[in-house]
């Protein structure tokens, strides 16, 4: 990229991303959650009804733990139940807090069966988490039982007052949340698309490279996944009753579309840089890529923002440009060594990056009439693209069973919750509850994130106590305590999602500051909280490693199964476009949308294995050869699919490709038996050639489909090999 390019993006991108976080859905909810929990005491403490106001905002905060993204109606289910639940539960702590006995029980019972609602998805699991912290907070505040209902009460007014308020902000402006989410999906691709770029820099470790493209992949996913859930289960959309609702619907149908062109770039880049370095026209190839993930960045900008992309007229004088070089090349092959394959690769290349940006424009071009109602329509079967989870009583009995990691998980925070709460009495301390609340957030299903959020609250905690406390030494105005207190909430909701170290470490300031306010110390809190979040973070991890834990290796064999189904119903469906000539385009798009859920699944297990201890790491180099092959194997299935669908290519003999194609199918259900049941005995499976007089009589076309055919063979050969070598 020439300098003053480089020279801008270094000056925009800090901008940039300052106004994409005030943009995006985390600092929107930030604000929300802060002006929900402050709001009840600033207005009570005028009327002399401070403490009122700190138990309303108690029960917005329990609210706001499950309102997390998604369909508004969802999200409104979830905060009312949750309503209900820290109602009840309030009661259930006040009248048994005063005896130790009692509220053991009561806490035990109810960490297992509200951990048992992670069971019904990750909302259901944020209710059981909201109603424990309710119980955690309250577990302490022992008072006349004439008071409980009253302190229940205003608890359960805090909770409709914080769901009163997400809804109106959402009725305010009911597509935003999508907005922000499609945007942020679209920032992902161009980040993905990045990293594909830095494949075509001189002297790349290509391990490293393909280490975090499939990190990249993984969060593509997610946040697609995202949108899919928001978009496809709210009503105003799925009805496509105004402008907006289908423009966001063809933006992101067309980012899904553009995501698999960007999948198919997959070219064997040791061989390119070995030919091509010399020239120097790897580096354009690097420059143009860059290019589109910007004009993708102004995309998504545009759509947070609610402005409008510049079209990328450049951009179409630099592939003109590109396409000029590799003229030269060709004209120069003899001269300067180069294979034709080389040359058709480049070639190849070009055309996708052409078709790649062709999209890029075709979505900018939506901008133009986004608020048309002239608008083309995007006909979806959107039940088929969304999961949906029903609570299903007999799925709880079925999981009461040592085999469930969910129960597992349940039994293990019942234990250490009654640890925790047996530590805290013994120390009486006078906020003790902090160790149970250490527990209770800490605590996760699989040890590696359990590890993971241990070390990244007590990070925060040592650092903001730290800060809170200098905060506290150097300033002692109270109006400039206040505003340091708004910035620090502010902080802390909004990157509670994005960046938990950052969430604590905006948290503990924040408290501390709040308990300055209240009268109760400084340095003596600040001491207490971190011994507090060490003791409870020892229990939690200590628990997570020898009680009922749970590895990944666990769940390695369904993710690899998954994976090889996922990408033999993909090949499936592209096939028929060459052997039926027909494109049932649900079932394609639900075929290759597996492939990414599955491959994202098995990546982002394969990240988390390595976070656990070297013992629990089974078969990491086979694993890591599994999940690098069967990427390499859907990307040449995308491409495959894009000779059809984008260059219109198509094979006069398809019975010639046949027998390849069932050995293919036949590689990798063999594949899935050796995985589902492991055996000494191997079957002999070989490699189906293609014939040579076909080959060399073909057209072009049909040669770069036969071609690609046997590659796809090849690597599902490579997994079957694979496969005999684990044994799970």
């Amino acid at each position: 990229m020439p300098q003053h390019e480089n020279r801008y993006m270094q000056l925009r991108e800090p901008v940039r991303n300052i106004q994409d976080f005030l943009l995006s859905t985390y600092f929107a909810d930030g604000l929300r959650i802060t002006i929900g929990v402050l709001l009840p005491p600033l207005i009570l403490a005028q009327f002399g009804h401070f403490n009122y106001g700190m138990t309303l905002s108690l029960g917005a905060l329990c609210a706001s733990v499950v309102d997390t993204p998604g369909p508004a109606v969802h999200r409104r289910n979830a905060m009312l139940i949750t309503a209900a639940l820290i109602f009840v539960f309030s009661i259930l702590t006040g009248l048994t807090n005063r005896n130790t006995y009692f509220i053991g029980v009561l806490l035990v019972g109810s960490s297992f069966v509200l951990s048992m609602f992670n069971l019904y998805g990750t909302r259901a699991a944020s209710i059981g988490t909201a109603t424990l912290l309710v119980m955690v907070l309250s577990i302490d505040d022992v008072r006349p039982w004439q008071e409980v209902l009253l302190h229940a009460g205003l608890i359960l007014a805090g909770a409709l007052w914080y769901s009163a308020l997400s809804y109106i902000f959402y009725r305010l402006r009911p597509y935003r949340v999508l907005q922000q989410f499609l945007s942020d999906s679209i920032i992902e691709v161009s980040d993905f698309l990045r990293a594909k770029a830095r494949f075509y820099h001189q002297n790349i470790d290509y391990d490293a490279q393909y280490a975090e493209l499939l990190k990249l992949q993984v969060s593509v996913h997610e946040k697609q996944e995202a949108v899919r859930e928001i978009m496809f289960k709210t009503r105003e959309i799925v009805r496509d009753s105004n402008p907006e609702s289908r423009f966001l619907l063809l933006v992101f149908v067309d980012m899904v579309d553009l995501f698999e062109q960007v999948m198919s770039t997959y070219y064997n880049y040791r061989s390119l840089h070995e030919q091509f370095d010399a020239t120097g026209i790897l580096h354009s190839y690097e420059r143009i890529i860059n290019k589109i993930s910007y004009a993708l960045d102004d995309v998504a900008f545009a759509l947070k923002s609610g402005g409008r992309p510049a079209p990328p007229r450049q951009l179409v004088r630099d592939i003109n440009a590109l396409k000029d070089e590799i003229a030269v090349l060709e004209k120069n092959a003899a001269a300067l060594k180069i294979s034709t394959n080389g040359i058709l690769a480049l070639k190849n290349i070009e055309v996708n990056l052409e078709n790649i940006l062709g999209r890029v424009r075709t979505i900018i071009g939506y901008f133009k009439t986004r608020n048309s109602r002239d608008q083309k329509r995007e006909e979806i079967d959107t039940e088929k693209f969304i999961t949906r989870q029903s609570i299903d009583k007999k799925l709880f009995f079925e999981n009461l069973t040592l085999k469930s990691s969910v129960f597992r998980h349940s039994l293990r925070v019942a234990v250490v919750m009654l640890i925790g709460f047996i530590v805290a009495k013994a120390l009486d301390s006078s906020h003790s509850y902090w160790i149970l609340l250490t527990i209770l957030v800490i605590s996760k299903p699989g040890f590696s994130l359990t590890k993971q959020r241990n070390i990244e609250r007590i990070i925060g905690t040592v650092i903001g106590g730290i800060v809170g406390t200098a905060v506290l030494y150097y300033f002692n105005d109270q109006r400039t305590l206040f505003v340091i207190l708004l910035v620090c909430m502010i902080g802390s909701y909004s990157f509670q999602r994005k960046n938990y170290v950052v969430s604590v470490l905006f948290m503990t300031p924040y408290i501390l500051i709040l308990f300055d306010f209240l009268g109760m110390g400084t340095l003596d809190v600040a001491k207490e909280r971190i011994y507090d979040t060490l003791i409870g973070s020892a229990i939690a991890f200590l628990a997570a490693y020898s009680l009922f834990p749970n590895w990944e290796s666990e769940k390695l064999k369904e993710a690899m199964l998954d994976v090889l189904e996922a990408n033999m119903n993909y090949f499936e469906q592209v096939s028929r476009l060459y052997f039926d000539n027909a494109y049932d385009r649900t079932s394609y798009k639900l075929a290759r949308k597996q492939v990414y859920v599955s491959t994202a699944n098995l990546a982002s297990l394969f990240q988390r294995m390595f976070s656990e201890p070297k013992s629990k790491q089974l078969f990491i180099k086979e694993v890591h050869q599994f999940t690098a092959l069967n990427h390499l194997l859907s990307s040449h299935m995308a491409t495959l699919s894009l000779y059809h669908k984008e260059h219109a290519f198509s094979h006069q003999h398809p019975d010639d490709i046949r027998p390849v194609y069932r050995n293919t199918l036949y590689l990798l259900k063999s594949g899935m038996e050796i995985l589902s049941r492991p055996s000494d005995t191997r079957a002999n499976v070989p490699l189906i050639k293609q014939k040579n007089g076909q080959a060399e009589g073909s057209e072009t076309t049909e040669l770069f489909i036969t071609e690609q055919f046997d590659r796809i063979q090849k690597i599902a050969y490579d997994i079957y090999r694979l496969t005999e070598k684990i044994n799970i």
